[in-house]
């Protein structure tokens, strides 16, 4: 169980790293291809547009080939498309390399993800859940990283490096013995999965706050500089916001375990909430800095206990654990494109408080629905040993 651990920690974390790695390489590549803002859009939004295409794809085919080979797809894709970047010598072959990433990722993050859940108890779900998310957060943290010794030395030496570790990861997964098969797979597997009450409340709980971190994402920074901040105090709120939410996603996993699913879920849903409804406020950068960090950690914090009953309703519908997490994919990668577009639409005619404070009620009514959910956000009985 810990090799699996690991094998998918490494796993969403290759995969978050190429994600952001292109972010200190976007004027480099505007200026080698004489790229508009919208080609530089294009180049920096392939990788997203390729996880959203992924998603349905991974969990039907979780259900009919198992995680294992899922994953080991997923590991070829990014393998050959990291690789294909490193050396690719026109736009249009950056832009297909990325897309090609995210498809991969989608595949990657299903497959491990599912496979990682299928074996591990209910009752230590939520921790193994939080374990992997702070994975994925360190490779976002890494990302720019490895973009700027790109920037630095070439794209050839690190991105086929990543490319080379995305196929030994592959090589140690087939090293393990594949998961046990569910039994019965259904003919219409996302149909199946949407009736179960706990499949519909995690994956709102995992949409509520992409859509808060989207329109986050997009005006605190405009405000930011509005206030005077730099570029570098923009990005360094944000890396802040990652490396805490980092930490605090191994405590939210372990409380989830402990609590029950309801209890960090309130606790990070009402923090948002709060958050949301300071952030029209500050005068001065630094707090809103402040509050905007509050505001990304505790909507992200919901996300391991709200996969984790997204997980419970899978299991209880009886279908591979990889398709709950290619739900997980698609309701994220939604709510975070929604956020981001319609939060900036909305601010853009009216003010920055009214996104803000639209979403503020959208916590507040989940909140409330979520005292008549309490059976389904109950502590997960431990197993009797023996």
């Amino acid at each position: 169980m810990r090799r699996l651990l690991l094998l998918t920690g490494a796993v969403v974390l290759v995969d978050t790293m190429f994600f952001s790695a292109i972010t200190p390489l976007l004027p480099t590549y505007a200026g080698r291809f004489h790229l508009s803002k919208a080609g530089a859009g294009v180049l920096a939004g392939a990788y997203a547009a390729g996880a959203v295409l992924g998603t349905l794809p991974s969990g039907w085919l979780a259900t009919r080939a198992g995680s294992r080979r899922t994953l080991l797809l997923g590991l070829g894709l990014m393998a050959a498309s990291s690789i294909g970047f490193a050396f690719a010598g026109s736009i249009a072959l950056l832009d297909a390399m990325r897309l090609i990433d995210g498809v991969g990722g989608a595949c990657a993050w299903a497959g491990g993800m599912g496979w990682l859940v299928s074996l591990t108890p209910a009752e230590q779900r939520g921790t193994t859940i939080g374990k992997a998310m702070s994975a994925a957060l360190a490779g976002v943290l890494l990302g720019p990283v490895l973009g700027a010794i790109a920037q630095a030395t070439g794209p050839r030496a690190p991105f086929s490096a990543v490319g080379v570790l995305a196929a030994l990861l592959a090589v140690a997964a087939l090293r393990m013995p594949a998961p046990p098969a569910v039994a019965g797979a259904a003919e219409r597997p996302y149909a199946t999965a949407w009736r179960e009450r706990r499949v519909r409340m995690g994956a709102w709980l995992v949409l509520a706050p992409a859509l808060a971190y989207g329109t986050i994402e997009v005006l605190a920074p405009l405000a930011l500089h509005r206030l005077g901040a730099s570029g570098l105090a923009i990005g360094a709120t944000f890396l802040a916001a990652a490396a805490i939410e980092g930490v605090a996603q191994i405590f939210a996993g372990r409380a989830t375990d402990r609590l029950g699913r309801g209890a960090p879920i309130r606790v990070g849903l009402a923090g948002t909430l709060a958050a949301l409804i300071v952030l029209p406020l500050p005068e001065a950068a630094w707090l809103l800095a402040l509050v905007a960090i509050a505001g990304c950690v505790l909507s992200g914090t919901v996300n391991t206990p709200a996969m984790t009953v997204l997980a419970d309703g899978v299991e209880g519908a009886g279908l591979e654990h990889g398709l709950g997490f290619a739900i997980v994919n698609l309701v994220w990668g939604a709510g975070q494109m929604i956020g981001a577009i319609a939060g900036a639409t909305l601010a853009g005619a009216t003010s920055d408080a009214v996104p803000y404070l639209v979403l503020a009620a959208v916590f507040a009514i989940t909140l409330g629905r979520l005292h008549g959910d309490a059976p389904q956000l109950a502590p997960a009985p431990a197993r009797e040993a023996g």
